[in-house]
């Protein structure tokens, strides 16, 4: 029961997201990015502080400090942060493409820092999904977008953060890690203003709406994908994520009339492809391995 509540959250935390990022793609065309970020940092960060003083959640406590509470706020800044720059300079359905490695690196960075058994066959898998992101970026070729390589630092930065969930102290409410990752995209943001001296700039009245529409629709399905995290197994919820692809590429036609080329397909089929495979290796071995013995490998 809570996996199945874990993936309704997934999916409308992915519905959510989609929804969210055409307002920043809408947003970039005027404003700076770092001044999106900022503000996305924020008003997010002032929504879950509210929601945890309704909900008597108090941020004095141990809890805050710990170590992973603290880099899963770091990495949720930077991942923040390069996908809206990324939104900003590539089309919304490449971007969404390649963001779907995301659960690949996940099951990379558990393999390598966490200490879960991945055999060659899931190894085998995030390879191929790691060449998919190639054939879509396609380095050293005419469509080469060299832009398209800031996703995959938001990949990464996703990849560590939703790592560091599975390791939260449970004492800690979402609404509070929440409003702490939110808070880490307003030092994000004003580095990011620094370093590319963009500035800001005023908003019209029809920015604002989409900035506060942003803002919202960012905070519930950041809740939402927290909660969902907290609830449910990684090998069952992982798979839904994929959804936020389709609803992006409907987006992306029906909003912003893109229409991605054959290797862009070609490659998103490779990497969600491979990421389902790797979902069901994982279902498997995880329901062999109650009736294997203790000295049986994994492969």
């Amino acid at each position: 029961m809570q996996n199945l509540r874990g993936i309704l959250y997934v999916v409308l935390a992915m519905l959510i997201f989609t929804i969210e990022d055409g307002f920043n793609k809408a947003l970039s065309v005027t404003i700076p990015t770092g001044q999106i970020v900022l503000l996305l940092g924020i008003g997010g960060t002032l929504i879950f502080v509210v929601a945890s003083l309704i909900g008597r959640q108090p941020f004095r406590r141990a809890e805050v400090l710990h170590p992973l509470t603290l880099v899963r706020s770091a990495s949720e800044g930077v991942a923040t942060m390069s996908f809206v720059v990324s939104l900003a300079l590539v089309p919304i359905s490449t971007v969404a493409s390649v963001f779907q490695a995301a659960p690949l690196a996940i099951t990379l960075g558990a393999a390598l820092f966490l200490g879960e058994k991945v055999g060659w066959r899931r190894w085998t898998a995030v390879l191929v999904g790691f060449a998919g992101v190639l054939v879509i970026i396609r380095p050293g070729m005419a469509g080469f977008q060299p832009q398209a390589l800031v996703v995959l630092l938001a990949v990464s930065a996703i990849a560590v953060r939703d790592l560091c969930s599975r390791r939260l102290p449970a004492g800690l409410p979402s609404t509070v890690a929440s409003a702490l990752g939110f808070s880490a995209l307003i030092p994000a943001a004003l580095g990011l203003s620094f370093a590319t001296g963009s500035g800001f700039v005023a908003m019209d009245a029809r920015e604002w709406l989409y900035m506060i529409a942003a803002i919202v629709t960012f905070a519930v399905a950041y809740y939402f994908l927290v909660s969902a995290t907290r609830l449910g197994d990684a090998s069952a919820l992982t798979p839904f994520r994929y959804t936020r692809l389709i609803f992006t590429l409907i987006l992306g036609a029906l909003v912003f009339g893109e229409r991605p080329d054959l290797p862009t397909y070609f490659g998103a089929t490779m990497i969600i492809g491979s990421g389902l495979y790797t979902y069901l290796r994982e279902r498997r071995l995880a329901r062999s391995t109650l009736k294997r013995k203790p000295t049986d490998g994994i492969v």
